[in-house]
């Protein structure tokens, strides 16, 4: 089962290093990881997304907080919250593909960033569910390049 953990880190040289030696060292892996400062410069925020029963993730919530650069651990299992990802995707398109790659654009409230002749750049924004849509969608033109941020995440309350 997948999870998303937030970690409130202070921002110091060596916490993200401590962080993922702590996964890899108990043999966890990590889905994504999204490590950025907060509205506290001295503060950043990692959102991680991981697999396990609820037994490892309680394990891996309990070694986050002893981290001594650790300042808050919010497991989202426990409470309402909202996530989005940000991707930019390539897709390959000629005349005749243009258009419905651009209608499906649309309809996903997506951005063209860039055109070529060949391809369009797409940014989309939103939950996990609707990017991978969007990603199904686009296959059948063909993905030339695609990255993604990987999921971010905040409390509702």
């Amino acid at each position: 089962m997948r999870h998303t953990i937030s970690v409130l880190v202070e921002n110091k040289f060596g916490v993200l290093t401590r962080v993922a030696g702590l996964f890899s060292g108990r043999g966890f892996n990590i889905d994504s990881l999204n490590v950025a400062p907060t509205q506290d410069p001295t503060m950043s925020r990692m959102t991680i997304v991981t697999r396990g029963d609820d037994a490892t993730v309680d394990q891996i919530v309990k070694q986050l907080e002893k981290l001594i650069d650790s300042i808050a651990v919010t497991d989202f299992r426990d409470g309402e919250y909202v996530d989005r990802e940000l991707v930019l995707v390539k897709v390959a398109v000629d005349s005749t593909t243009r258009p419905e790659v651009m209608q499906i654009t649309d309809i996903f409230r997506a951005k063209i960033i860039d055109v070529q002749p060949a391809s369009l750049t797409i940014e989309i924004t939103g939950s996990e569910t609707k990017v991978e849509k969007f990603i199904e969608l686009m296959r059948p033109f063909g993905i030339k390049e695609l990255t993604r941020t990987g999921k971010v995440a905040l409390p509702r309350n």
